[in-house]
């Protein structure tokens, strides 16, 4: 074991591989209210994301957001919002999880002409704050910490 890995296993942190892909983005699995979904890890959004088609998909509890999204060629985008659900990436979980739902077509039509599989969407960097996120470019793992146990699933 690396000398990264056994300092930061040992401050509660766990290890979540990740996925280059042809974009040159990392991908990673994770799970939204128990249902499994494809994302991107984005440190340059400032929430994590799902596609407004995805609703249902993953169960969300959407409502009419103010906020317009902006970023990767888009801008304006009308938005809702869903709150408080759960989020597990590999063995981290958090049940406390606001997501921005908007139309991603964009994203995924560049993922598409660069041969790279279509995402549900993007997890920002509010996730990567709340769990005091350290990423491995160099192994391609993303290391978040383990959150309070009032915050657990």
């Amino acid at each position: 074991m690396k000398k990264i890995q056994k300092i930061l296993e040992k401050q509660n942190y766990i290890r979540i591989k990740l996925k280059n892909i042809a974009t040159n983005h990392l991908e990673l699995k994770a799970t939204i209210n128990d249902i499994k979904g494809r994302f991107i890890l984005d440190t340059g959004a400032s929430n994590s994301c799902v596609g407004v088609d995805l609703i249902e998909f993953f169960k969300l509890d959407a409502k009419e957001s103010d906020t317009k999204a902006a970023g990767a060629g888009a801008i304006d985008m009308e938005t809702q919002e869903s709150v408080n659900n759960s989020l597990k990436i590999g063995n981290w979980k958090t049940k406390n999880c606001h997501l921005v739902l908007f139309n991603l077509s964009h994203v995924n039509t560049a993922l598409l002409q660069h041969n790279a599989d279509k995402v549900h969407g993007i997890i920002g960097s509010d996730i990567l704050q709340q769990g005091k996120a350290f990423i491995d470019y160099n192994k391609n793992v993303l290391y978040l910490k383990k959150l309070k146990q009032k915050n657990n699933i």
